[in-house]
C-alpha cells in the first residue's frame, strides 16, 4: 500500500492550516476534535472558521502566509486556491521538517486525510489513496449507518473498567475471553443493562478449545463470511507451508505461528482451551478430521 494508516497522538502536536475558505474550514472541523495546537493563516477567513475558533482554541492570523511561516510545525495543511503559492509553501514546510498535505494535489502530499467515522474512542478511517474520494465517502456513509452513537459511551465504559479486569484476570487470554463474552452479552448498546453484562462476563471465563481445519488448496476468498470471526480469535496457526497473504489478512495478527505439532500436543492444547487453525494438504486434513471429529472443517460456502 502507498499510504500506511497510522493513528497519531495529537497531544502537543503543532498544526498549521493555510487558507480561509470552505476547504480549510473542513480541515479545521476535523482537527478541532483533537487536542493538537492549531494555527490558521489567511487574509480572509470565512464565517465557519470564525465560529469554530470561538468554540476551540485556534490561533487565527489574518494575512498572507509566507515561506518564513513554515518552519516549526509538525503538520501543515495548504488549502489556498493558488497552486504556485501552495507549492512554494509546501517546499518551505518540508524543508522545516513538517509533514505536508496540499489539498487536491496528492503528488505534493506527504500524507492524506482519510474519510473518518468518529465514535469517540472508536475511529474508522477509509482511504482510496486519493484515487476515488467519492467512493470513500460512500463507504463512510454505510459505516455511519452501521455503527450506533451508543458506541462512544460504551467504549468510555470499557476504558474505565480495563484496570479492574486486569486486576481480576491476570492472564491475557482470560481477559480476551472476558471481553468477548461482554460484547456477546451486551452488544453495541450502552444502557442500564451494561453494568450487569459486565458482572456476568466474569462467570466461567474458561472456554473449551477449538480446532479449525483448512486445506491449503482452498482459496481464502472463497471462505464463508461466518468463518472470519473465528479466524480473528485464534491463539495459534499451524502450517507446513507459507500462508498466502489473502489468508493472513483474515487472521488475528498476534496469533502465534508454527509448524504442525504432534497429535498429542494438539489434544493437550484443546484441553487447555487453545483456539487453533491447521492449514495443511488434503491428506493431513483427512487424518486430523478422523482423529478430531469435533474439529471444524472449513470449506467454501460452509462451516
Amino acid at each position: 500500500m502507498q499510504y500506511f494508516p497510522l493513528f497519531v497522538d495529537t497531544q502537543g502536536l503543532r498544526v498549521l492550516i493555510v487558507g480561509g475558505g470552505e476547504v480549510a474550514a473542513r480541515k479545521l472541523d476535523l482537527l478541532a476534535r483533537t487536542v493538537a495546537e492549531i494555527s490558521l493563516i489567511a487574509p480572509d477567513i470565512c464565517d465557519e472558521i470564525q465560529t469554530k475558533s470561538l468554540s476551540r482554541a485556534v490561533t487565527l492570523i489574518h494575512r498572507e502566509a509566507v515561506d518564513a511561516d513554515m518552519p516549526g510545525w509538525d503538520l501543515v495543511y495548504l488549502a489556498t486556491d493558488i497552486d504556485a503559492l501552495n507549492q512554494s509553501l509546501a517546499a518551505a514546510a518540508k524543508a522545516g521538517g513538517a509533514l505536508v498535505n496540499v489539498v487536491d494535489s496528492p503528488d505534493d502530499c506527504d500524507f492524506i486525510t482519510p474519510s473518518i467515522v468518529d465514535r469517540g474512542r472508536l475511529v474508522v478511517a477509509i482511504s482510496t489513496a486519493g484515487a476515488a474520494p467519492v467512493f470513500a465517502r460512500q463507504i463512510r456513509a454505510k459505516l455511519e449507518a452501521m455503527l450506533p452513537a451508543s458506541l462512544s459511551p460504551l467504549l468510555n465504559f470499557v476504558a474505565s473498567r480495563r484496570d479492574d479486569v486486569q486486576h481480576k484476570l491476570p492472564s491475557g487470554k482470560a481477559r480476551r475471553v472476558f471481553w468477548e463474552r461482554f460484547f456477546h452479552f451486551n452488544g453495541e448498546r450502552f444502557d442500564s443493562q451494561t453494568e450487569l453484562c459486565y458482572d456476568l462476563s466474569f462467570n466461567n471465563v474458561a472456554t473449551p478449545g477449538e480446532l479449525l481445519l483448512l486445506r491449503q488448496d482452498i482459496h481464502a476468498e472463497l471462505l464463508p463470511l461466518a468463518v472470519v470471526p473465528l479466524l480473528q480469535r485464534l491463539d495459534a496457526v499451524y502450517a507446513e507451508v507459507e500462508l498466502p497473504e489473502t489468508l493472513n489478512e483474515l487472521l488475528r495478527r498476534d496469533a502465534s505461528r508454527g509448524k504442525l505439532p504432534r497429535l498429542s500436543e494438539l489434544s493437550q492444547a484443546i484441553q487447555r482451551g487453545e483456539r487453533m487453525l491447521i492449514y495443511a494438504d488434503s491428506a493431513t486434513i483427512s487424518q486430523l478430521r478422523a482423529h478430531f471429529p469435533e474439529a471444524r472443517y472449513v470449506q467454501p460456502g460452509a462451516l
